[in-house]
């Protein structure tokens, strides 16, 4: 399969079964996501949960009772690690471990150093329309980072960093990152929690605790 560069039309080879059997299981695992949270995590207008809140499966209308702690912490780490593309839990818990490291509060820069991940930008940016075609659009090297092309997703920007790649005009562009015509821009600053566009709220305030116990 091969796509053009503002990955609006695709061609199938010969492993196209291959190839569309795993988009849908993407698909349906953005789904499950949505209803496991009960949220419209990435603001879509077709999310599962439009139209039912309740979670999947046979179970997923029981009445739930109280929240445990445990199971607070649980839920925002993983409704954010969803939220940037399903992160593995390695590299999340590695970006948790930099934050701590870092001066001032943790939770602020666990958000700071996931807006500075290269896919999360290229999806602020709108070169793409979601996080996972941003993952994708950068693999197949679409995206250059100051004239010099990248090909890894987490690959951390640094304020002043100017990004290449072709835009499609369908999401407000926050303000730390600075178009340049239609097909560049320059991350100006890590932002801070209430300037991240998150549909939903995040809290992570308890990925901290989490990962803290």
């Amino acid at each position: 399969m091969w796509c053009d560069a503002g990955l609006k039309r695709c061609h199938w080879g010969s492993d196209s079964k291959l190839e569309y059997d795993s988009m849908s299981k993407r698909k349906s695992a953005k789904h499950k996501l949505d209803r496991r949270m009960g949220e419209n995590i990435w603001g879509r207008p077709h999310s599962p949960v439009n139209r039912r809140s309740y979670g999947p499966g046979q179970h997923g209308q029981r009445r739930k009772g109280k929240m445990s702690d445990f199971g607070l912490q649980l839920r925002a780490k993983q409704k954010l690690k969803g939220y940037y593309g399903d992160v593995t839990e390695k590299q999340f818990k590695a970006t948790y471990k930099a934050a701590d490291r870092m001066k001032g509060d943790t939770g602020q820069n666990l958000i700071g150093l996931l807006e500075r991940r290269l896919d999360a930008v290229v999806y602020r940016a709108k070169f793409v329309s979601t996080i996972f075609a941003a993952r994708q659009f950068i693999n197949h090297g679409h995206v250059k980072v100051n004239g010099r092309k990248v090909n890894i997703s987490s690959y951390q920007l640094k304020v002043g960093d100017v990004i290449e790649a072709q835009s499609l005009a369908e999401r407000d562009i926050p303000d730390y990152v600075a178009p340049d015509g239609t097909s560049k821009i320059t991350f100006t600053r890590v932002p801070k929690l209430d300037e991240v566009p998150y549909p939903v709220r995040m809290e992570p305030n308890l990925v901290i605790e989490f990962y803290s116990r």
